[in-house]
């Protein structure tokens, strides 16, 4: 059975029964229909002297085609605390049309673990997404616009893009403006998916309205003719697009098949954003649950890195539990498979595989200092043989392992993971960072392509050089964060390098600042922030019938 058809089959309550189990009153939903609404402005202020629950982070190893189902286990793991009477929330990203119709179809879960409506989440939900992309688009017009009408604030280079949320590679590079209207020149241009967009991760950090008015007014639009900054609130754009982002910026509730509430909000890439749904989100489920299971997404060298390094550092929160989830098939495809290969019992393929999962855990565990346990979610192929090599490798280092069965079994598939997870959260840790704040750009740069990635050195373009150079002479940028953007399929730049057994270098082609979300974007290797369709789209197999009933959503 298909996972769209699991989820239409199952029974969902009413969205106002869903936020009573968290005792948040009606005044403060805003139903987008039966099971989905908007969590009200005024919430968190009422829930400030309400204490903080625990705190689960779900990532995990560098992807495969194959997936590893980190968000199924996540959704799972709540499941599964909530059936030990553990009072757990959900705090997840929304997915993006981009994957959705791309390569990986639906993000929200798979299974018996799946949050719910799917298809509703998985398509336009409750419009954020949308409402990201026109506030970043008004921007670009009025930019344009502003040079049209005389150019007062002399602009001389552009450097913000439209966005669009869906994978189009034909528009990573355009040239616009040819109109030949008075003032206006033919320039080279380029678009971005929404998701990846400067405005996605402000709306992801912002505390409230206005936060996210000063944030969105800082956003560096350009350079004038004596290279200065020029900023949104030049333009006087600010105050315009944050009524555009007014609903977007509360917090959205669904559901899980099981009934445990779900916090959906945010949705950056990991792999070229900053990977975590929204701070509103979290604060917003810390003070509701107990235990709270949010993710970051890819591999943990770039999700809960960035999760770790910004926003833990910016919000002050640290997790208690970090879940690293893996599959003996991702595994075996790391060290060397083929995908056709992968479902055979090979313990050598598996023993060079085990490398990224543990080079994770050895991240996760001893230089972010995190309780971290490993969950496999598991399929009926994998061996009992290959299961006790695996978890003889992990006692090694003294981390537990867990199969969780929750495609099939949903929260009863999780019980051991949840009880393993409650146990490691008696235990806090003190949360470390990579870097500190005061390092100098190349040196947090250094650091987390060395003791995150294992590099050996960062090798950067001239290009590269002259925006380091550029971004010094900004006081304000000192103590920003970084935000690396590479490859999510290896620990390297290079999508091809699984294994990483030889020296490599990370090679940095440009260094942006996004000024609005206060943080530094590195984009090393080949990595697009425009992503292309693959050869089949999935795209190509969803459909709806003439009762409006959708298909091919997985």
């Amino acid at each position: 059975m298909e996972d769209i058809e699991i989820a239409r089959n199952t029974k969902l309550k009413n969205i106002f029964d869903i936020a009573k189990k968290m005792n948040v009153e009606e005044c403060d939903v805003e139903a987008y229909g039966k099971y989905k609404a908007k969590l009200s402005n005024s919430l968190y202020k009422k829930l400030q002297t309400n204490k903080n629950g625990k705190l689960i982070l779900v990532t995990a190893i560098n992807p495969t085609p194959l997936g590893e189902g980190k968000t199924t286990i996540a959704i799972g793991l709540a499941d599964g605390l909530n059936r030990l009477n553990k009072n757990a929330v959900l705090a997840l990203r929304e997915p993006s049309l981009g994957p959705v119709f791309g390569i990986k179809g639906g993000a929200t879960g798979g299974g018996y673990a799946q949050i719910a409506p799917m298809e509703d989440i998985n398509l336009h939900f409750t419009g954020d997404i949308h409402s990201i992309t026109s506030a970043n688009n008004l921007l670009s017009a009025m930019i344009d616009n502003h040079i049209f009408s005389g150019n007062e604030l002399k602009i001389k280079r552009v450097v913000w893009k439209r966005c669009v949320d869906l994978n189009d590679r034909i528009l990573r590079k355009i040239e616009i403006g040819l109109s030949n209207e008075k003032n206006m020149k033919s320039r080279e241009d380029g678009f971005d998916i929404t998701v990846a967009s400067e405005v996605m991760a402000i709306l992801c950090l912002s505390e409230d309205i206005i936060d996210l008015k000063i944030r969105l007014g800082k956003i560096i639009i350009g350079y004038n003719e004596d290279e200065k900054p020029v900023y949104a609130k030049d333009l006087k754009a600010e105050g315009a697009m944050a009524v555009l982002l007014k609903d977007a910026i509360n917090p959205n509730l669904v559901q899980t098949l099981e009934h445990t509430p779900a916090i959906v909000h945010g949705g950056p890439f990991a792999n070229i954003a900053h990977g975590c749904n929204s701070v509103r989100a979290t604060r917003l489920a810390l003070k509701l649950g107990d235990y709270v299971i949010t993710e970051a997404g890819f591999g943990a060298d770039l999700g809960a890195e960035k999760f770790l390094d910004i926003k833990c550092r910016k919000d002050g929160i640290k997790p208690d539990v970090v879940v690293c989830v893996a599959t003996l098939k991702a595994l075996k495809y790391h060290g060397g498979v083929s995908k056709t290969m992968v479902q055979e019992e090979n313990i050598e393929a598996l023993e060079k595989g085990i490398h990224n999962l543990l080079r994770h855990v050895d991240n996760l565990k001893n230089r972010f200092n995190c309780n971290v346990v490993v969950a496999i979610n598991k399929y009926v192929q994998d061996s009992d043989k290959e299961i006790k090599f695996l978890k003889s490798k992990l006692e090694e280092v003294n981390v537990e392992l867990s199969l969780a069965e929750v495609w099939e079994k949903g929260g009863e598939g999780s019980l051991d993971l949840a009880r393993k997870v409650e146990m490691l959260a008696k235990t806090p840790k003190t949360l470390k960072y990579i870097y500190n704040l005061e390092d100098g750009l190349k040196e947090k740069i250094y650091k987390v392509a060395n003791q995150i990635y294992g590099a050996t050195n960062v090798i950067y373009s001239e290009e590269a050089e002259k925006q380091i150079k550029e971004i010094e002479s900004y006081k304000e940028a000192e103590k920003y964060p970084i935000c690396i953007a590479k490859t999510q399929y290896s620990f390297s730049d290079n999508p091809k390098n699984l294994l990483c057994e030889d020296e490599f270098d990370i090679h940095v082609n440009s260094v942006n600042l996004k000024n609005g979300a206060e943080f530094i974007v590195i984009k090393a290797g080949k990595i697009m922030t425009m992503p292309g369709l693959p050869k089949t789209p999935a795209a190509e197999n969803i459909d709806i019938d003439e009762n409006g009933i959708v298909y091919g959503i997985f």
